[in-house]
């Protein structure tokens, strides 16, 4: 029970974090008792906001920060597995059902129908762009020099996880919406592609890491490494094949998922 205990004690604990992860957990409990939501929606939902929980305020932040392959998988599930689990729920109408109807119609509708805030989802949403950003940033983030001042600056490591885990619903929430094109931003077809055009950056440096013979992050070794045994081109290769193979099968995965939505709106003539 100790070491259970010690383990659910955040390393960093972020206040802000805490309060959007209790928030959204109890917004979206708020919202499934006025509404009915499917007990595997709710499933897939608590399981990415479980996972959320654990790769934000647990010791798996301790440990990412000093062994390469850890931090790579709590980035894969920050950017790609959780925010895929969350989406896949649909969770926004059960988040609306939660909130109450006053704070709605004076806060959410207003800044809505603001125009710089329009323009701004405009521009995120574009397929182009989505697709940019969710393979870019993981590379930028990847940068050696960039990587060296994440791995020593504690207000930009946290920084990172944000746009990682912002960047993974945004992208998602594009690509896994089941409704037909007019209040979906893309039309069906589309949205099966855009997944498998993303990880092409993701594959590539996922590859190169697995297969390199230099060491492009010593600075898990100056810091020292969590865990003994493992050299730094063995931890290096572990971490590229994480982003190589399972990043991209999430994508892939993605993909199935959009294409079972058009299945299902093809069925009821709106699949076009």
């Amino acid at each position: 029970m100790s070491v259970l205990l010690h383990w659910l004690h955040p390393w960093y604990p972020s206040w802000p974090m805490i309060a959007c992860l209790l928030g959204g957990a109890l917004l979206y409990l708020r919202g499934s008792r006025r509404r009915r939501v499917s007990w595997s929606r709710q499933l897939w939902f608590w399981l990415g906001w479980g996972l959320l929980w654990q790769a934000l305020q647990t010791q798996w932040d301790y440990v990412a920060e000093h062994q390469f392959f850890i931090h790579m998988l709590q980035q894969m599930v920050l950017h790609d597995l959780a925010p895929l689990l969350v989406i896949a729920a649909w969770p926004g109408p059960t988040w609306r059902a939660g909130l109450p109807a006053r704070w709605r119609r004076r806060w959410l509708l207003p800044l809505r129908r603001r125009a710089p805030i329009r323009m701004l989802i405009a521009f995120v949403l574009h397929p182009l762009v989505a697709a940019l950003l969710f393979g870019g940033l993981v590379v930028f983030w990847l940068i050696p020099p960039v990587h060296v001042g994440v791995m020593l600056n504690t207000n930009l490591y946290q920084f990172m996880n944000w746009t990682m885990v912002a960047d993974g619903l945004l992208f998602w929430w594009l690509v896994l919406d089941p409704r037909p094109s007019g209040p979906a931003h893309l039309k069906p077809g589309l949205r099966i592609f855009l997944p498998l055009l993303a990880m092409v950056p993701q594959m590539a440096v996922g590859a190169y890491l697995a297969l390199s013979r230099i060491d492009w992050y010593p600075i898990y070794s100056l810091c020292g490494r969590a865990i003994s045994g493992i050299d730094a081109l063995t931890d290096q290769h572990l971490g590229g094949l994480i982003l190589w193979i399972p990043g991209s099968a999430v994508n892939v995965w993605a993909a199935i998922i959009a294409l079972r939505n058009w299945i299902r709106l093809s069925e009821r003539g709106r699949g076009g």
